[in-house]
């Protein structure tokens, strides 16, 4: 009866150690990649730039600060709306493709409510060595807002120069 006992209590603790082995088990978990689509697809609307008769011709030119990261040195340039810049020294290019004193969003129009300068913004296209690295605005009153990063130079709206 004791050797009875002794395999029921010994297979009773057999049994719990293959529990317990069982329980530290991770769960495997499902990744889903980026690739893969989840939830509701979401679509998005170009938008569009309409520049206001009350704007257009109003502005020359606008002052680009080009900050050197590597030695903290700003240099600041001047670019006529609608040319394009290379930097000194670099394969960088900056085009102006428009300037918006009082920049604003209505629905998918990027558009100007006055001439008035209460939120300046140009519209940028910078390349380097010929390839396009970034396209979208540089905002005067908020120079972070959507700021494009890149590795050794920062670019900032310092300025814009009305026309005579």
């Amino acid at each position: 009866m004791l050797r009875s006992i002794a395999k029921i209590m010994l297979c009773a603790c057999l049994g719990g150690a293959v529990a317990l082995a069982g329980c530290g088990k991770k769960e495997e978990k499902k990744t889903v990649s980026p690739s893969e689509p989840t939830g509701q697809a979401i679509s998005r609307k170009e938008t569009t730039v309409a520049v206001p008769d009350i704007v257009k011709g109003k502005w020359k030119a606008v002052k680009i600060g080009v900050t050197n990261k590597n030695n903290n040195k700003e240099t600041d340039y001047f670019i006529d709306i609608g040319s394009t810049f290379t930097i000194p020294n670099t394969t960088l290019a900056i085009k102006v493709e428009s300037f918006l004193p009082h920049f604003t969003m209505e629905g998918t129009t990027l558009t100007s409510a006055t001439n008035d300068p209460k939120n300046p913004a140009a519209q940028v296209r910078i390349t380097e060595g010929g390839k396009e690295i970034f396209k979208g605005w540089l905002f005067a009153l908020y120079p972070t807002t959507h700021a494009f990063q890149h590795p050794v130079y920062g670019f900032s709206l310092v300025d814009f120069v009305p026309a005579n």
